[in-house]
């Protein structure tokens, strides 16, 4: 009989913007399984389909040229408080900077109530404007992120890539999405906890700019991050329901 192994072999990599894709399932599924988002895919066309249930945003998922610059779309339509947006990101992008726009998104606790600044994080970080660029580009310059064009026709646009090769992955934001949103992918990608990758599918780019560090870890640890990830946003689900919830304390009687 065959043992299987208490641990697993895995690599942890820095800086984030490098990690590569990893499993789409790290966004999909909380969607779905927490946030109540439906499905309606074609199982004869290579595409997911998942909207809100208000019906006002949708994740479209594409698969095809890596190069194709809305891999994953996110969009959501007018509303009566809001202007439709819109942010794509390309397939390169690894899953945990985009599950960080999906979990700001999802937040039952909504929007935050005071104004949040893309640039609020980077800045923190120490990154900084680049040459013959605007923004901020991280103190490596393989990640800029940018806000161009005019008010009211203005994208937020986020790119990463090394001198002389070709660019890794893009995300674009159109000026209308809510900053919170764009700033929990700003703070994603200065978080400087490394992505874990199976050593097996380290990507072949920027080899040279990356830090991986392979260890084992314990074979559960691997197996079940997704359950806790999605337990742990159901939990947040449950104490922001809990608290909209909470019975008012019993009215105070006069005292003779």
């Amino acid at each position: 009989m065959t043992e299987v192994s208490e641990t697993v072999e895995q690599a942890f990599i820095t800086p984030r913007s490098l990690a590569g894709i990893g499993d789409p399932g790290w966004i999909t599924q909380p969607l779905h399984r927490v946030a109540g988002w439906s499905y309606g895919h074609d199982p004869l066309i290579p595409r997911v389909l998942l909207t809100s249930p208000d019906q006002l945003t949708q994740l479209r998922l594409a698969p095809g040229d890596p190069d194709n610059p809305d891999w994953w779309t996110i969009r959501q339509a007018r509303s009566t408080d809001h202007p439709a947006w819109a942010a794509t990101f390309q397939s390169r992008t690894p899953v945990e900077i985009i599950a960080a726009f999906t979990d700001a998104l999802t937040d039952p606790a909504g929007p935050p109530t005071t104004r949040i600044d893309p640039f609020t994080a980077l800045q923190d970080a120490g990154w900084e404007p680049p040459r013959h660029f605007g923004g901020l580009a991280d103190p490596d310059g393989i990640t800029r992120v940018e806000e161009v064009g005019n008010p009211g026709s203005d994208l937020w646009h986020i790119e990463t890539a090394v001198i002389r090769d070709p660019t890794i992955w893009r995300a674009v934001f159109t000026g209308t999405t809510p900053l919170h949103l764009i700033a929990a992918v700003t703070q994603a990608l200065t978080d400087p906890a490394p992505i874990n990758r199976d050593p097996a599918r380290i990507p072949g780019w920027a080899r040279d700019r990356m830090t991986v560090d392979t260890r084992h870890v314990p074979a559960t640890d691997v197996a079940f991050a997704l359950e806790r990830r999605i337990s742990a946003l159901a939990g947040r689900h449950r104490r922001v329901a809990g608290v909209a919830a909470a019975p008012p304390g019993p009215a105070r009687g006069r005292t003779r």
